[in-house]
This record gives C-alpha cells, sequence and structure tokens, in this order.
C-alpha cells in the first residue's frame, strides 16, 4: 500500500510513469524503506496504465460492493426472535470483562 501511495503522490505531482528510484525517494524521505520485490511487482502491474483510468475503474468497482450498515438491524432481529441469545450474549460478556479484570492484576497497565 505505501508504494501504491507513493506513485500515486507522484502521478499528482505530474510524473506520469514513475520509476522505482523515484517511489524509493518519496518512501525514503518520510523514513520507509521499499520493499524491492513488491514495488516490482505494482510497476510491472502498473506499466503502460493510465492513473486517471483506473482509478475510474476501481470507483466503479467500488460502488458496487455493499457498504454494512445492515448487520447490525438483522443481528438485533434475530436476538429479539431467539429469546435464549440475550442470556448466553450476557454471559459471554460477563466471561469477556472478567479475562479483562485479570490482565489488570499482573500490574502490566498502559500507563504504568
Amino acid at each position: 500500500m505505501k508504494h501504491l501511495a507513493a506513485y500515486l503522490l507522484l502521478g499528482i505531482g505530474g510524473n506520469t510513469d514513475p520509476s522505482a528510484d523515484d517511489i524509493k525517494g518519496v518512501l525514503s524521505a518520510v523514513g520507509i524503506e521499499a520493499e524491492d520485490d513488491r514495488l516490482d511487482k505494482l510497476l510491472e502491474e502498473l506499466k503502460g496504465k493510465d492513473l486517471n483510468e483506473l482509478i475510474s475503474e476501481g470507483s466503479t468497482k467500488l460502488a458496487s460492493v455493499p457498504s454494512g450498515g445492515g448487520g447490525a438491524a438483522a443481528a438485533g432481529g434475530a436476538a429479539a426472535a431467539g429469546g435464549d441469545a440475550a442470556p448466553e450474549a450476557a454471559k459471554e460478556e460477563a466471561a469477556e470483562e472478567e479475562k479483562e479484570e485479570s490482565d489488570e492484576d499482573m500490574g502490566l497497565g498502559l500507563f504504568d
């Protein structure tokens, strides 16, 4: 992802065909070391392609992906219909709280 971000930054800056050295330069400017194998693969896949077209294609693909929101209502309806689901959930939450409290006993607090 960092390689792609650097590639896109260079593209926005006017470099329509960034080289591996260009991308490494951007990454090193912020203290990140480039991974040669991933960088080579990225450049191979983007070679000869227009960034604007790729972004446009990606946007249309993302538009067709469902983006949450409906799952919580379905889960709430299932719990209401189940009857026994609520006590089980309460038991699980209580068990999780006990586990969290036991971590405090070990003296490994965040601000110690």
